[in-house]
């Protein structure tokens, strides 16, 4: 999704080898607008899929699982990672790591928010290591509901989370694809979607 690379490039910031920081625009401030037309785009992938739920993992997925739920007309369901007063029983769970922060959370939904009769798309801001979205396909496992897909927004295809969801036969559409950083510049891969299509 050109645009989408295009403001990659633009306001992302590489740390280190293998760290995007989007904060001005995905996961601390958010561009509504952009988000829109992230959410567009989920649903041209994914509209043949009779989705009648969105999942993501608080809290950085859930701007662009808002905007697809808009276009779906669906709830959007977040994990969430810290359990409250209010979110303690009759829970689906599972642990999952996160790279950038260095730490395993315990995430959870609600049993009355995902049953056996959903059909799932799942939206997050990052695939890298595939933790959020494996840990969100147990809890859909748990469910008995069916994984319809997994939309991304920034895929880092030189980690392993891609390898690890195609060999599940997972249907995976990622808007940015980012091959590598080099000399401190994104590289980006080919949109295997906008290729085909």
């Amino acid at each position: 999704m050109k645009i989408l690379e295009e403001r990659i490039e633009k306001d992302g910031r590489i740390l280190g080898t293998n760290v995007l920081k989007v904060d001005s625009f995905l996961n601390h401030q958010v561009d509504p607008d952009l988000m829109m037309q992230l959410g567009e785009e989920f649903y041209r992938r994914f509209k043949d899929q009779n989705i009648t739920k969105i999942l993501t993992v608080e809290s950085s997925g859930i701007a662009p699982a808002v905007a697809a739920g808009l276009q779906f007309h669906v709830p959007v369901v977040f994990a969430r990672k810290h359990k409250s007063l209010t979110l303690k029983d009759n829970l689906y769970t599972s642990t999952v790591y996160s790279y950038t922060k260095q730490t395993s959370n315990e995430i959870a939904i609600s049993h009355r928010f995902l049953n056996d009769n959903d059909r799932v798309l799942v939206i997050d801001d990052f695939l890298a290591n595939g933790q959020a979205v494996e840990g969100l396909m147990d809890i859909i496992n748990q469910a008995g509901a069916t994984l319809c897909g997994v939309g991304i927004v920034i895929e880092k295809s030189f980690q392993k989370g891609r390898q690890l969801l195609d060999e599940r036969g997972v249907h995976v559409e990622s808007l940015a694809r980012i091959k590598a950083f080099e000399d401190g510049k994104i590289v980006f891969g080919p949109d295997e979607y906008e290729q085909n299509h």
